[in-house]
């Protein structure tokens, strides 16, 4: 049997750190009124997370016209030692409208999928929640 596990939680800089650290995550925002899930890779740059869409997609169309508010959550969990992290990051989704930095964007990131994925949005984080599952004797 696993030892127990306690949370211990990661100062804002740390979980930036290791969002930036793993290539996808999981953009939780609106849709017709319901909360939405899509999994996407992405980018830490500039204190932002970026990620790109296909215009004409759910997200294109509920995320990228306008400021909207979302959460962005990435992980990296071992579920056989029962210990690894967890990111949450809120904020608002805007499109990247500046050509330059959209096309040093698209440089950083590279599409998992194939498609145009010509529209690049970056989420400005508001709130940063992020934890660690560790061995209680590690907690301190």
């Amino acid at each position: 049997m696993t030892a127990a596990r306690d949370l211990k939680e990661l100062s804002e800089a740390e979980a930036l750190r290791r969002l930036a650290s793993v290539p996808f995550g999981r953009v939780v925002f609106t849709l017709h009124a319901l909360p939405a899930v899509r999994p996407v890779n992405h980018v830490v740059a500039d204190g932002r997370v970026v990620i790109r869409t296909n215009p004409g997609t759910v997200l294109s169309k509920e995320v990228a016209p306008a400021a909207a508010v979302v959460a962005f959550e990435a992980d990296d969990l071992d579920p056989y030692e029962r210990v690894g992290w967890s990111v949450i990051v809120t904020g608002i989704a805007r499109p990247v409208t500046d050509q330059e930095e959209a096309e040093r964007f698209k440089k950083l990131l590279q599409p998992w999928v194939q498609g145009g994925m010509d529209q690049v949005i970056s989420i400005q984080p508001e709130i940063v929640n992020g934890f660690e599952l560790v061995p209680l004797d590690d907690a301190s």
